[in-house]
């Protein structure tokens, strides 16, 4: 029986087609390309920001300058270190407006995902609605609202519009759905849990990962808003670093020398995002309910 297995597995394996060498090397050619095209305007802020004034316009564009760490000392002398204000509210506005806005989704779409209500189709629809109307669209709506309540030109005004994220309670919903077993659940149930019990003891350690997810998403999008801080923030003193570097590109032009100052600034607010993404990726898992429940 042996001796009959043996050449059909063989015929199988002369019967595979062949891929051509180039039908791997084309998507991987345009990957590489499209890495390029996003990696380079960063490689560039990287390598303007090490450059001098003298250097900035009067050297080649990849050539390294030597003025990175006197930048970096003018940029955090500038204005009594207006910088480092900037830089932290901008870790306010996107660390509580993300941890908020994660929580919130959380809840939303662990509801949406595992209870039966009346409204829940329409709810949803309305939260598939509300990702397709760009935030543009909102900003002077709820400028308008925040300034009759009172709270145009505080951190409130910043924070309260990013706190509901519809395409973030859209991926909580989904990730419920698909990592938190209804057999669990009702599991739960049986052994007498509560609804809060079942949600923080056996649903919310399941949907970490999709959380974290949520986290990541508005933490970048917070970080990196520049219209709703534009509209709603006159105080210069509250500003996030994306409309405290617009002050000082507008000013650049009677002030050639602020242009450095913008570029080694903009280099110093890439830093948070990459080394949040690198600490926070080990919790992106999967099957992490592989085993919870027996088949």
């Amino acid at each position: 029986m042996s001796t009959g297995v043996l050449p059909a597995r063989a015929a199988a394996r002369h019967a595979r087609p062949r891929l051509h060498p180039l039908r791997g090397a084309v998507p991987t050619a345009v990957l590489l390309l499209g890495a390029v095209y996003c990696l380079f305007p960063v490689t560039w802020v990287l390598i303007a920001a090490t450059k001098t004034p003298g250097e900035l316009f009067s050297t080649a564009t990849l050539a390294i300058g030597s003025g990175l760490w006197s930048n970096i000392a003018d940029l955090l002398a500038y204005r009594d270190g207006v910088f480092l204000l900037w830089l932290g509210n901008t870790v306010l506005y996107a660390g509580v407006g993300a941890t908020l806005s994660a929580a919130v989704s959380a809840l939303a779409g662990y509801a949406l995902a595992k209870y039966r209500f009346p409204g829940r189709n329409l709810v949803f629809n309305l939260l598939i609605g509300g990702i397709l109307v760009p935030a543009v669209v909102l900003a002077i709506p709820q400028y308008l609202l925040l300034s009759k309540a009172g709270l145009a030109d505080t951190y409130w005004s910043v924070l309260l519009p990013q706190i509901l994220s519809p395409y973030g309670i859209y991926l909580a919903r989904i990730y419920a759905a698909a990592a938190v077993p209804d057999a669990l659940v009702e599991a739960a149930r049986i052994d007498g849990a509560g609804h809060g019990q079942i949600f923080f003891r056996v649903a919310l350690p399941l949907m970490t990962p999709g959380l974290v997810t949520v986290f990541l998403f508005q933490f970048t999008a917070i970080w990196n808003n520049f219209l709703l801080p534009f509209i709603m923030l006159g105080d210069d003193r509250a500003f996030p670093l994306t409309v405290g570097l617009y002050t000082l590109l507008a000013a650049g032009a009677n002030q050639p020398s602020l242009y450095n100052l913008i570029l080694t600034g903009a280099m110093l607010s890439i830093i948070p995002l990459v080394a949040l993404f690198l600490t926070m990726q080990r919790y992106w898992r999967t099957d992490l309910s592989r085993g919870a429940v027996k088949s």
